[in-house]
């Protein structure tokens, strides 16, 4: 049975005891593994593919490209106008993954430089949510990863140095080109080993490799 909510339900249900594999898009946090460790109970992280963060806005919206900053700027709530970063003069609506979030997480730490995000912006409970949210609002901007990239939202080329600007694709995220990649992890209890050992095997095996590929996430190898 697989069950979603973000990378905190999925280490929450860990730590509860409630499920053999949590699937996350953020390495544990320190309180998560000290809750184990006063529980007795060792853990194992396994990285089974990794991921672009893409940054997208809706297909009517003249902007193509932005830098590292103006993304900050953007979420943080400084930068209200897509005028300001070479838009038409229109508000910028924000839409971003809920707190439990893994993508949430990550997006805030590598991208917004820890800072936080504007109380204006609007929290989706899912990454399709995003998508379709961004779709149908001119102004939108938000960010998913690169497998729910549709033809219906638009990604934009970021830029870290303020000179190259890279559109996230699995090429790209491979050869290091594009700045927003992340490894997807895999926790378990050491002690679950023997339940689990074969399913992860396989995602970590030619054959699994070949379905993260296929579903637009990037292989390890």
């Amino acid at each position: 049975t697989v069950v979603g909510g973000g990378s905190g339900v999925g280490i929450a249900a860990m730590i509860d005891n409630s499920t053999d594999i949590a699937m996350s898009s953020r390495r544990m946090k320190m309180d998560e593994r000290l809750k184990m460790q006063e529980a007795g109970r060792a853990i194992k992280e396994v990285v089974i593919a990794n991921d672009a963060l893409s940054v997208i806005v809706n297909p009517q919206n003249k902007v193509s490209k932005l830098t590292r900053e103006q993304i900050e700027g953007i979420f943080t709530g400084k930068i209200k106008n897509w005028k300001d970063v070479g838009g038409d003069d229109m508000p910028i609506v924000v839409y971003s993954r809920e707190t439990s979030s893994g993508t949430y997480e990550f997006f805030k730490e590598h991208v917004m430089n820890r800072k936080n995000y504007a109380s204006s912006v609007l929290n989706m409970p899912a990454t399709g949510a995003i998508v379709q949210s961004v779709s149908q609002t001119k102004g939108a901007i938000g960010y998913i990863g690169l497998a729910y990239l549709t033809k219906d939202v638009k990604d934009i080329a970021v830029s870290y140095d303020g000179k190259n600007f890279v559109n996230a694709s699995v090429a790209n995220a491979k050869n290091k080109s594009y700045p927003i990649v992340r490894p997807l992890y895999f926790y378990y209890v050491s002690s679950k080993e023997a339940q689990v050992k074969s399913f992860v095997d396989f995602v970590l095996s030619d054959k699994g490799q070949a379905i993260v590929n296929e579903i637009g996430y990037i292989t390890l190898k």
